[in-house]
């Protein structure tokens, strides 16, 4: 394959009716093409990996169609708590924050976690304490009412129910993510995630978390992960399929069908997660019905739902 590349991903699961709209879909694709053709303009300019995983998902967090940033879902208490995580596969080197409010970009923000502290995750309230420090804007809840997120919120408000952005039935395409190589062979993966409709008690899925949800290694790959977090967690997802490469001698290929579709399917998980290794290799295993992905090098690109 060519590097440098890029690929994306807007979630896994099963397409609601709107999704069948042509109107609908091409804004999804629009949105993902938009992200790609951003970030590929950096890789295109000699920028980081590091950057352009940064950008792309940053996009993708400003579409309100997506369950991350400004489309984030309602927690049971009718706010938004939002996830994020940013991995440098040159240096291991990640920032990662979970459950802030008022951020437009929480991807953003765990990348000024990786490069102005010696931490890699912040979370809650202190988490926003460190945002006021470096100069952000927090938006008001007005900036990530959504009327669609808003009726899903009501469809199982006062109940113990969860909606997962996967679910079969009624369900829509959310967490979103990006891996990529630079021309230097330097990898770097990103993810960012309003989480799941209705959760409780400050619930962090397996986005910002390193090594389940996201992981980049020069060694071997980088990855970001979509699906039902908590199986994500319990399989450390995301460094599984870096240590297959790594220990077992396998290539990305036969790691991640590996685990996509044996490990997680075996545990009863349901998702998929984009991958990328420095030659530009690029998959996007998934075993829900459809994923929102695309990729991009200077010798191909598509955007595809299912």
């Amino acid at each position: 394959m060519k590097i440098p590349a890029l690929a994306i991903h807007g979630g896994s699961g099963t397409a609601p009716n709107s999704i069948r709209d042509k109107r609908i879909t091409k804004i999804y694709l629009d949105a993902l093409q938009e992200a790609l053709e951003a970030g590929f303009y950096l890789l295109k300019h000699d920028h980081s990996a590091l950057e352009t995983v940064a950008k792309a998902v940053s996009v993708l967090e400003d579409c309100e169609l997506y369950n991350a940033g400004k489309g984030s879902v309602f927690t049971a208490n009718g706010e938004h708590e939002m996830d994020a995580a940013i991995m440098d596969g040159k240096t291991l080197e990640a920032g990662a924050i979970a459950g802030i409010q008022g951020i437009k970009n929480p991807v953003l923000l765990a990348n000024d976690i990786l490069h102005h502290t010696s931490f890699v995750m912040l979370s809650g309230s202190k988490a926003m304490d460190f945002a006021k420090e470096q100069g952000y804007e927090f938006y008001p809840p007005s900036y990530f009412f959504t009327q669609y997120r808003y009726d899903q919120w009501q469809a199982v408000k006062g109940s113990e129910k969860i909606k997962l952005d996967h679910s079969h039935g009624d369900s829509t395409f959310g967490t979103v993510g990006a891996v990529a190589v630079d021309s230097n062979g330097n990898l770097a993966a990103a993810t960012s995630t309003g989480g799941v409709t209705n959760k409780k008690w400050g619930r962090v899925g397996d986005s910002p978390l390193i090594g389940a949800g996201t992981y980049a290694n020069n060694k071997t790959c980088a990855v970001s992960c979509t699906g039902y977090g908590e199986y994500f967690i319990r399989g450390v997802v995301a460094y599984d399929v870096s240590s297959r490469m790594e220990y077992g001698g396998m290539s990305l290929e036969q790691a991640v069908q590996e685990v996509v579709h044996k490990k997680l399917k075996e545990m009863g998980g349901e998702g998929g997660l984009i991958s990328i290794d420095s030659q530009g290799n690029i998959y996007m295993p998934f075993n829900t019905e459809g994923m929102y992905r695309g990729m991009m090098n200077d010798e191909d690109s598509f955007t595809q739902i299912l």
